[in-house]
């Protein structure tokens, strides 16, 4: 089950639109390594805007995934590949579907 999740909304820099898909792409090994990290979602919602969706079974999951590798990496590459700083959501999950 989870509870809380963080929308996040990227904003590419031009012509680094496949620079952060490629970022993006690598980012999910560092997931697989989060056991509180129950659904991660890296998305594209445009040709320059991306996204990240993640759930968690609680805050605490959630505050770990912030400490955590992604969340540094992401940090570390946003000047070089964004527009502007990311635009972190903590948000509350209604309800949910995943698999069994």
């Amino acid at each position: 089950m989870v509870t809380v999740a963080l929308l996040v909304r990227l904003e590419s820099k031009p012509g680094k639109e496949e620079e952060v898909e490629s970022f993006l792409n690598s980012g999910l090994a560092l997931v697989q390594e989060e056991p509180d990290t129950t659904a991660w979602f890296a998305i594209r919602m445009g040709r320059s805007t991306f996204g990240i969706f993640d759930a968690f079974p609680n805050d605490q999951g959630r505050q770990a995934h912030l400490s955590g590798k992604v969340a540094a990496a992401l940090m570390e590459k946003a000047p070089d590949l964004l527009a502007q700083p990311p635009v972190i959501e903590k948000v509350d999950v209604l309800a949910a579907k995943l698999p069994s």
